[in-house]
């Protein structure tokens, strides 16, 4: 029977890393000579992303390449990896390559790497393609088409090819009237797609070679050097004697593995192999364990700092700086995670359920004690070293890399000192018949040296400021040597005698986590590129202001209904396009579109907010049915049905699917509008209880089970603490409006760095009316027409009537859709009333109500239960 056992485990094992080969790192593994260049090829990517990322080119004077180069390359590698990796069909060969497969790889290679090969020539003719540029672009448009099929499936290739066949055949009699357009030649689509910057290898791509690599690639050496295992065993060891403890580490592992992971699908097998079978073991179904590490894995997508890749594109398609991003994403997704650590409490309590038996038990003060000194120790240390970088910065000036680099060496070989104290941390088998938890302070000690990577990133972005590709450099580097030195340092301390066979053994993971990393970069790249064949559509035919336009049509330009329609288009992609995918299509296709039909409903929304809106129900379509194939990955660790682990986990992430809506009309929950810390400390308490009730609500579970006016009580509480504004401006208007004549001196009285909204109304230059409300940055303070000029308009006095009388080119009033001659009617200034904090006093008495009621309910029940 134990036999047995171990036969179901091994096939289980091998089925789930053929299903993350499929979708991640290619299913394809073929011998002998050729598994050899399969793997020094992808070696020779993260090699080449290393080289471009460093300072090294610049120091040589050698391979300096510029970014439409590197794209180029970047493309090249992931094409013929593409081929090589994965194969034409289910019923095609793994174990070898077929010809054609090399003649399509080194064919879609050249033609990806064609714009590097004749840089210089195509330089000489920009706009003038001749016969061989276009015969090149079309069959390399055709080549990474296949390319994203085989890596992909078929959903992002046919959503490619109807946006190719909407630039050939716009004006044709099925297209409706609302979408038609003029068409483009052969040569033109080509020219735009292929050869310019604007299609193929546009943003997107230059996103993926720029920054997305080295993450996927840090992320990869990170979990090969044990950083994944780590992570899992600081989770049990802190959470699983708790009521569902396994559940609970579940959701805190996947956290910290999403931090550095962009698949959700590994994130599911890395932890839900050691985490599902123990959730089933204290008492979770099948089906609710698989849907709880199915939610916590994938909202490891929208956990700073990588977020699935789509951190890095916001800052190319918002325009704000990676920091600023952080800065937006972190609230949400963080009481994204405490609301689901809460569900699994609720659950635990609903089924009476127990933890895992802990060596040594501690009180509730204890317990609360030690957390307090662990955070106060964590914020004094972290600003010891704040300030004593900043000393050294000005006591050795450009030295001082070189001074903390060998503070790092030190910290290092000091955390390997410890670790080498304990053994190495070995991932249990979750279906041993006995688990004991390890113990939290040992097992922390035994990896602390897998957290000094992690901190230098976070340096370099958040306080460095340095981009994100040299943040992720940096942290790489250092990576390396950490996988390359741990094994013998260790075996140093140790007094163990095999130093070279541990050193061998550390440079083997070194090229495998390399070759893994591009691997995982394979079904990145070929995305990014084909999402820029619809980016580049959109930017060829005007579509996005057709999509205004037909939005708006059939919505009746209710606001709900567009962000619904929204929603449910990028829950729709979602199902088969990769998440990087779907978030370049929808936000390229809709995020213009909310914030234009917002400003007419008189609604300002962030460009941030709106694009983490479409990222948000993006990645839900992991979770959802019929295709969420992160459900399926789990529902095979679990044996329950797939279809029903899909469902409830769907169930147990609506607080994700709510969460974008919240953060559309309350900004502040993406930390926007927040001028004094104390407003952030409240903002972060009255969210997390808002989030925590509205799990409650959902559970129909608080202290005992909820009755149905409860749980509506409950979700009524949560959205006025998410949402206090909207019963505030029933009462009192949000906005006064001054008069326009007057623009110039309110502009010269507002506040350094603020905005101007204004309500403008005018003809659009296709000869629409035009109705909306703006927002404009006004810049440093100065005199009122200066301040107009950096919001990008110079203005008109016609009889008392303002008028835009210049318009800055490519300045804030143009992206904001203005035009000439538009009449700007008023100038809107938050109105003086009330703090809309006060609705939370209703809010709160109402809840402490609740919490009474159910308090005296569950003794009750417990009484009449003991009794």
């Amino acid at each position: 029977m134990t036999d047995d056992k171990k036969a179901d485990n091994v096939s289980l094992d091998q089925g789930l890393q053929d299903l993350i080969a499929e979708n991640d790192t290619g299913a394809r593994q073929p011998s002998g000579l050729t598994a050899k260049l399969l793997l020094w090829l992808a070696v020779s990517w993260s090699l080449f992303q290393l080289w471009l990322a460093s300072p090294l080119p610049f120091i040589f004077n050698f391979g300096v390449l510029n970014s439409t180069e590197a794209r180029s390359i970047h493309l090249a590698f992931a094409i013929f990896l593409a081929f090589m990796a994965y194969p034409a069909f289910k019923n095609s060969p793994r174990s070898y390559i077929p010809v054609l497969d090399w003649v399509l790889a080194s064919v879609g290679a050249f033609c990806a790497a064609y714009i590097y090969i004749f840089y210089r020539d195509l330089s000489d003719r920009p706009g003038l393609p001749i016969t061989q540029d276009l015969v090149v672009a079309g069959v390399g448009l055709l080549l990474l088409l296949e390319a994203t099929r085989r890596a992909l499936g078929p959903p992002l290739m046919c959503v490619a090819i109807l946006f190719l066949a909407y630039v050939f055949f716009g004006n044709a009699a099925w297209v409706p009237d609302v979408l038609q357009w003029a068409g483009a030649s052969f040569s033109k689509a080509m020219s735009h797609q292929w050869i310019t910057t604007e299609g193929v290898f546009g943003i997107a791509l230059g996103v993926s070679t720029s920054f997305v690599f080295l993450f996927v690639l840090f992320g990869s050496l990170l979990d090969k050097a044990g950083a994944g295992n780590y992570f899992i065993k600081v989770a049990f060891a802190a959470l699983g004697h708790m009521r569902g403890g396994p559940a609970k580490a579940a959701v805190l592992s996947s956290a910290m593995t999403g931090l550095i992971s962009g698949s959700s699908i590994a994130n599911v097998v890395t932890t839900g192999t050691f985490t599902i079978p123990l959730m089933k073991r204290v008492g979770f179904s099948g089906e609710k364990a698989g849907a709880v590490e199915v939610a916590s894995s994938v909202n490891g997508q929208i956990m700073p700092p990588v977020m699935g890749a789509a951190a890095f594109l916001m800052v190319e398609y918002v325009g704000i700086p990676y920091p600023e991003v952080i800065k937006h994403a972190f609230l949400p997704a963080t009481i994204s995670y405490i609301a689901l650590i809460y569900i699994v409490h609720l659950e635990a309590l609903k089924a009476n359920m127990q933890g895992l038996p802990k060596l040594h038990t501690s009180t509730l003060t204890q317990t609360l004690m030690r957390s307090v000194m662990f955070v106060l120790s964590l914020v004094i240390l972290s600003g010891a070293i704040y300030y004593a970088i900043l000393l050294q910065k000005q006591l050795f000036g450009n030295a001082v890399g070189w001074i903390v680099a060998i503070e790092c060496a030190a910290v290092y070989f000091a955390g390997l000192y410890y670790a080498a104290k304990y053994p190495d941390l070995e991932l249990d088998d979750p279906n041993q018949p006995v688990v004991k938890l390890p113990e939290l302070g040992e097992t922390a000690k035994a990896g602390l040296h897998y957290l000094l990577p992690v901190v230098v990133l976070v340096w370099f972005l958040m306080i460095e400021l340095k981009s994100p590709g040299l943040s992720a450099f940096w942290a790489t580097v250092l990576m390396i040597f950490i996988m390359m030195t741990q094994r013998p340092v260790k075996a140093f301390f140790r007094k163990q005698p095999n130093y070279m066979d541990e050193l061998r053994a550390g440079l083997i993971d070194v090229v495998d986590g390399l070759a893994t990393g591009a691997r995982n970069m394979i079904g990145i790249g070929v995305a990014t590129a084909a999402a820029g064949i619809i980016v580049g559509t959109v930017s060829l035919t005007g579509i996005g202001q057709v999509m205004v336009e037909f939005v708006e049509l059939i919505s009746g330009g209710n606001l709900i209904l567009i962000l619904v329609f929204t929603a449910v288009i990028s829950l729709i992609l979602g199902m088969g396009l990769p998440t990087t995918a779907n978030y370049i299509v929808v936000s390229s296709l809709m995020a213009p579109v909310i914030v234009e039909l917002g400003a007419q409903n008189g609604l300002i929304v962030p460009l941030i907010a709106v694009h983490l809106f479409v990222f948000y129900f993006g990645i839900m379509a992991d979770v959802t049915p019929p295709v969420g194939l992160a459900s399926f990955a789990a529902a095979a660790i679990s044996g329950a049905d797939p279809m029903k682990t899909g469902f409830v986990a769907f169930f147990y992430s609506m607080r994700t699917a709510v969460l974008p809506f919240l953060f559309l009309f309350n900004t502040q929950l993406l930390m926007i509008g927040l001028d004094h810390p104390v407003d952030v400390v409240v903002v972060i308490i009255v969210s997390t209880i808002a989030m925590l009730v509205f799990a409650a609500a959902t559970q129909g579970y608080f202290f005992a089970r909820s009755k149905l006016w409860e749980s509506a009580a409950l979700l009524l509480i949560a959205f006025t603490l998410f949402r206090p504004g909207f019963w505030l401006d029933m009462i009192e208007p949000p906005y006064e409006d001054l008069p326009a004549t007057t623009i110039v001196e309110d502009a010269a009285k507002m506040p350094e760095n603020s905005s101007i909204l204004l309500d403008v109304e005018g003809i659009s230059i296709e000869g629409d009316e035009v109705s909306k409300s703006v927002m404009l940055p006004l810049g440093p303070a100065g005199a009122g027409e200066d301040r107009l000029y950096n919001a990008g308009i110079g203005i008109r006095n016609e009889d008392g009537r303002i008028y835009i009388d210049d318009l800055v080119f490519a300045g804030p009033a143009e992206k904001a859709g203005l035009d000439f001659d538009f009449e700007i009617t008023a100038v809107k200034v938050e109105a003086d009333r009330l703090p809309k904090e006060v609705f939370f006093i209703p809010a709160f008495l109402v809840l402490g109500g609740i919490i009474v009621l159910q308090r005296r309910r569950k003794r009750t029940e417990d009484a009449l239960g003991t009794a």
